[in-house]
């Protein structure tokens, strides 16, 4: 019994669609035709969208061992292998998986293929030759091809049923042959939740502002379009014949005008076309209401810094901390599709392939690298004052970490010969002793210099050195007063 499930989730579900989307416009397929209009159709969404894809672009992709054995680490070298040996790029399979974003989700079939080098066959041609199963390609199926979700009685996800076209047959993909990515889960919800969701609102008034200031700009410059009868005709009696077809042709007449090159009118004789003018400015300015929503566009998904610039305010502080939060956000939807692939991608095609990976300690995990370049000057004061109190000590894996940073090269193994002066001064981490004018080190106290040192300091210094004296060194200096010597430059 306390292995039973007893209650529910509470899912509004019903035949396999889901209803917790208490708008109508925005339920199933309607809401996924509103969300591709908004993406693909609204200049500030696109904007957004295209700064989020770029950004993810050109992060870097790591898999990482579960253990520290050598088939840990095969194991991890074969996953990476797996993701550039696909039919498309990997950066086009995480373009594609971008789309749950828009959507709120997005579900993709996993595909196979034994990899057998470069051969013939679709389903063997790979880059490597070791015979092992890996990925062959992750199809995504469209969001608007899904038909049902598969369920069963304890509210577990199965699958999802799809309608594609061409031909509109259904097909149903297992969870156990699926990735699915989503925003967020709410009541286990399959269908995510938009980022575009809280944006619709104002998205749905900027649509129909601008559809009326464009008919009204249209309406001025053209003018409004008044058709006269001739004297004595009443158009509304349709009791005369013919009346109500003239009446709608007329109707039709001003409907059509346009300021085009087709622009014209012939009229019978006795009617007239009046062209009204609109006088004065109108109460309200279109242009501040659709700026405000288009911030507020931008607020929803934290990328309002795009509109830095544009305006007399805003600062260079204040970009820096909203970049900085809109990058944070980025980096949660990166870790939420590293998940996934950890949990339905990688564990599945490490046992598809049986034996060959038997005792590794975990699966291999996927990780994603920075979006934006770290500050290299922060990074730098911060490793020296570390190293400087003693808690960070300098080895391969803070050089290979600066290495990456810093966009350097990575280190190769080379047969240069390191000068051991540098090389004691590197593992004392000290800077390095400023040598005298007489090129000593001057640690030792009342060491002599030569004589012919000291004269030659002495007359490029203008001094005269003919009384014999030995210079010591500055210690020595201040402890007596050579009182023999001259001080003018002009005496030999």
């Amino acid at each position: 019994m306390a292995n039973k499930e007893i209650g529910r989730i509470g899912q509004r579900r019903y035949g396999g669609t889901i209803y917790e989307e208490f708008l109508h416009e925005l339920r199933g397929t309607r809401g996924i035709e509103v969300y591709r209009e908004m993406s693909e159709n609204d200049d500030v969404v696109g904007a957004i969208l295209f700064a989020i894809e770029m950004l993810v672009r050109q992060c870097d992709w790591n898999v990482e061992p579960g253990g520290d054995t050598a088939k840990d680490k095969e194991a991890a070298e074969f996953v990476e292998s797996c993701m550039h040996d696909m039919q498309d790029t990997w950066t086009d399979t995480i373009s594609e998986i971008l789309s749950f974003l828009t959507y709120g989700w997005s579900f993709h079939e996993i595909v196979y293929k034994r990899r057998m080098g470069n051969t013939k066959n679709p389903t063997t041609k790979s880059k490597y030759t070791d015979g092992l199963i890996g990925w062959k390609k992750l199809p995504i199926r469209a969001q608007e091809t899904l038909y049902r979700w598969e369920y069963d009685n304890e509210d577990n996800l199965l699958g999802m049923t799809q309608m594609p076209p061409p031909d509109f047959g259904t097909y149903t993909i297992p969870m156990s042959k699926a990735l699915l990515f989503r925003t967020k889960s709410r009541k286990n919800n399959p269908e995510g939740r938009s980022i575009l969701r809280n944006a619709y609102r104002s998205w749905y008034f900027k649509r129909r502002i601008q559809e009326i200031e464009g008919i009204g700009i249209e309406r001025d410059l053209a003018g409004l379009p008044v058709m006269h009868g001739p004297e004595g005709l009443d158009l509304w009696n349709d009791d005369i014949e013919d009346n109500k077809q003239t009446r709608i042709a007329l109707e039709n007449m001003v409907k059509s005008i346009r300021r085009d090159e087709m622009e014209g009118v012939v009229l019978p004789a006795g009617y007239e076309l009046e062209l009204l003018s609109s006088g004065g400015t109108r109460q309200f300015d279109t242009n501040a209401i659709i700026n405000r929503y288009d911030t507020r566009i931008a607020m929803t998904v934290l990328a309002d810094f795009i509109f830095l610039g544009h305006s007399e305010t805003g600062s260079w502080a204040l970009s820096s901390d909203k970049t900085e939060l809109f990058a944070m956000a980025i980096g949660a939807f990166l870790d939420m599709i590293c998940e996934t692939f950890n949990s339905q991608g990688i564990p599945p095609l490490i046992d598809i392939n049986g034996e060959h990976f038997a005792g590794i300690t975990e699966y291999p995990k996927m990780s994603h690298g920075d979006i934006a370049d770290v500050d290299v000057t922060k990074v730098a004061a911060f490793i020296k004052d570390m190293t400087g109190i003693g808690i960070l000590v300098p080895d391969d894996g803070l050089e290979d970490y600066i290495r990456q940073v810093g966009h350097l090269p990575e280190r190769t193994t080379d047969d240069r010969t390191v000068d051991q002066r540098r090389k004691q001064q590197a593992e004392q981490n000290q800077p390095p002793e400023p040598e005298t004018a007489a090129g000593s080190d001057g640690n030792d106290e009342g060491e002599e210099i030569p004589d012919n040192v000291a004269e030659a300091a002495k007359r490029r210094l203008g001094r005269s050195g003919a009384n014999g004296n030995k210079v010591h060194t500055a210690k020595a200096n201040t402890q007596g007063k050579d009182t023999g010597q001259s001080r003018s430059p002009t005496q030999t």
